[in-house]
């Protein structure tokens, strides 16, 4: 029920991924305006979970959880904790849904905190960063844990053997940064996977698979990204004519349709929430149909990939903990 097209894009987006994935969508909200949003007949492995309440966009993470277990959030960590679904996808409230993830499934034993985890475009493919959100105060320590979670979502997902980490700086040597980032530097100096300091133009130009923050500079990192992004095309779009000259244009067109590909989150689905029992892809709240459909195919693609379970080898190679 969450983003600002819901349910309608919420379930064409989930009705399109239902003919692709191997197992059953559950769209969780309010039945009636979930069944007046299907373009046409419901698909046989498509089902609807009743929950009345809806958290708004604006809304505090701390009045989403107040409210209890009807909200169509805390009903879907609900579905996954009592082994009834397998991930949640949810384009609303980003602050309700890591709060009602961390409350209703914890952490792994050894995370200590969760990072949402973003995709970027980059000229080499794509690269993964986190934390992009979840986790603003965190400890230098924390940055080996995201690091490890990172490198466990390349290599499911992103098809990364032995990803290679690096630390967002304001300069590739070391020594670089303030104290928090010196300090940061030095933990994950310790690891073989480290590939040093990167600065922040250099994510997009170099090769490179994860790129640990906090979650402070992580999320203006992405916001920033975002909106330069849509800038860049709105200018372009703005500097082709209207009129019979617009045909002399058509070329261009199809010359930067990567280009536009490549920075429409729409194509990236979703962000997940890592570090806890329990898998949540994290939408837009822009989401349409197609960002929906991406978003379930990341969940899809992290669930076969195992990713929890790699992260908790990783934490605790002696054994799997539950």
């Amino acid at each position: 029920m969450g983003g600002d097209h819901a349910p309608r894009e919420v379930v064409r987006g989930a009705v399109a991924a239902a003919h692709e994935i191997q197992g059953t969508l559950i769209l969780v909200g309010r039945p009636d305006e979930i069944q007046a949003s299907f373009p046409g007949p419901c698909p046989a492995n498509v089902m609807i979970h009743p929950a009345q309440g809806v958290v708004g966009m604006e809304a505090k993470p701390t009045e989403a959880l107040r409210r209890g277990t009807d909200t169509s959030i805390a009903a879907c960590i609900e579905l996954v904790k009592t082994g009834q679904a397998d991930a949640v996808v949810s384009a609303g409230n980003t602050g309700a849904a890591v709060a009602a993830s961390q409350l209703g499934w914890r952490q792994m034993p050894g995370i200590h905190r969760p990072a949402i985890a973003s995709l970027f475009p980059s000229r080499h493919g794509r690269f993964l960063l986190l934390d992009a959100g979840a986790s603003p105060d965190v400890d230098p320590d924390h940055l080996v844990e995201f690091a490890i979670m990172g490198r466990a979502y390349a290599e499911a997902t992103m098809g990364r053997t032995d990803p290679r980490v690096h630390l967002l700086n304001i300069g590739e040597e070391p020594g670089k940064g303030n104290a928090f980032a010196k300090k940061a530097f030095e933990r994950l100096a310790k690891h073989d996977w480290f590939a040093g300091n990167i600065e922040g133009k250099d994510m997009f130009r170099q090769e490179c698979d994860v790129v640990v923050c906090d979650a402070f500079l992580g999320n203006v990192v992405l916001k920033t990204a975002e909106g330069v992004a849509e800038f860049i095309m709105s200018e372009i779009r703005q500097a082709i004519p209207d009129g019979p000259a617009r045909l002399l244009y058509l070329p261009m067109r199809t010359a930067l349709q990567p280009l536009r590909k490549k920075v429409d989150y729409a194509e990236y689905g979703g962000m997940p929430l890592l570090g806890l029992n329990g898998l949540t892809i994290i939408g837009h709240g822009r989401s349409d149909a197609k960002a929906v459909l991406n978003a379930v195919r990341q969940a899809a693609a992290a669930l076969n990939g195992d990713v929890l379970g790699r992260i908790r080898r990783a934490v605790d190679p002696a054994g799997e903990a539950p």
